[in-house]
């Protein structure tokens, strides 16, 4: 695993091929857009997406996709809604036996599938496996201390993967359990956008603690229904990336959410912004799959809601507050 390909140029692909610098790899990084390609090129940044960092000269940035894919590994970071439409161009050229590593959070719309099941559906030579944890792109990409889980359901592939891509300041922890850690990255975007509002209408420390606790039980919830493991939950990929989404408006669905909260507009919001908020197109998504496997998720479901304008925040905190008290409990 020396020569290791990114697909994706924005600031999670970005970052990572700067940490694999690191890790001392020469990875070749492959953008959608021309003018990235050509920035990286001529000036050693990315000056859309992540414009304050320098991005060394052992990274070789392309438009060709079959070059990037043709590599010892690849590390598919497009937005989770495009990921299929991706690994169907890269199966073209993509070499069976070729590591595939999930770098996109977020559940598809409209089919409810997970990040590794549209991979493995588009890409069913390659051997899986899936990075998340609590990550800004920017920390990473400047070498401060990064933990991230990485996971395969092949139990020989995630050490491989470490060893490939891991450094002194960017430190995988191999898993097993792919599931849990899908949907831990897809869902704690939902709930960053709420725990954003609650800041956005200042609701208070408190509310913003309980959104958190309760939506990991939701998380919780889902994962062990779709057959993942619910000490998952509780890891680097569930509660850490959580943690970090949740409090810190460095994150692109906290800083939403916090609009949201004080009174502007989604489409005003979204369009004020070149990156993507990976939790506005995963709420419905994850309604779907919950509702698909019969688990109730009331926190994630007013988070829908909202984005989807179907309530206001007044009347949407009025319906969380008046629900009937439970238990504490995974299943309440």
């Amino acid at each position: 695993m020396q020569t290791i390909g990114i697909v994706g140029a924005g600031a999670w692909g970005t970052a990572l091929a700067v940490a694999l610098t690191r890790a001392g790899r020469k990875p070749i990084l492959w953008a959608h857009e021309t003018s990235v390609v050509h920035a990286i090129l001529n000036t050693r940044h990315n000056p859309i997406y992540l414009p304050d960092v320098p991005i060394p000269d052992d990274v070789t940035a392309t438009e060709d996709l079959a070059a990037a894919t043709d590599q010892d590994a690849v590390l598919l970071a497009v937005p989770a809604q495009h990921l299929r439409a991706i690994c169907h161009r890269a199966a073209l050229h993509w070499r069976k036996g070729t590591p595939a590593i999930i770098c996109a959070k977020g559940i598809e719309q409209g089919t409810g599938a997970l990040m590794t099941e549209v991979v493995a559906a588009e890409l069913p030579d390659a051997p899986l496996a899936i990075l998340s944890g609590p990550t800004f792109a920017i920390e990473v990409a400047r070498g401060q201390p990064t933990a991230i889980t990485l996971a395969s359901a092949d139990p020989a592939l995630a050490p491989q993967l470490v060893a490939a891509i891991g450094s002194a300041t960017f430190r995988p922890y191999a898993g097993e359990d792919p599931i849990g850690v899908a949907i831990g990255g897809a869902v704690k975007n939902v709930l960053a956008i709420g725990c954003g509002v609650v800041e956005g209408k200042a609701l208070g420390d408190n509310a913003r603690a309980a959104l958190i606790t309760r939506g990991l039980a939701e998380l919780s919830r889902l994962v062990v229904a779709k057959g993942g493991r619910a000490e998952t939950c509780m890891g680097l990929s569930g509660l850490g990336d959580l943690v970090l989404t949740a409090s810190s408006r460095q994150s692109r669905n906290y800083s939403t959410g916090f609009a949201l909260g004080q009174g502007k507009l989604l489409d005003d919001i979204i369009g004020a912004r070149y990156d993507v908020v990976e939790g506005v197109a995963t709420a419905p998504a994850v309604l779907s799959l919950a509702a698909t496997l019969g688990v109730d998720m009331p926190v994630c479901a007013a988070i829908a809601a909202l984005i989807a304008g179907k309530t206001t925040i007044d009347e949407t905190i009025g319906a969380l507050l008046a629900r009937p008290f439970k238990s504490e409990t995974l299943k309440a």
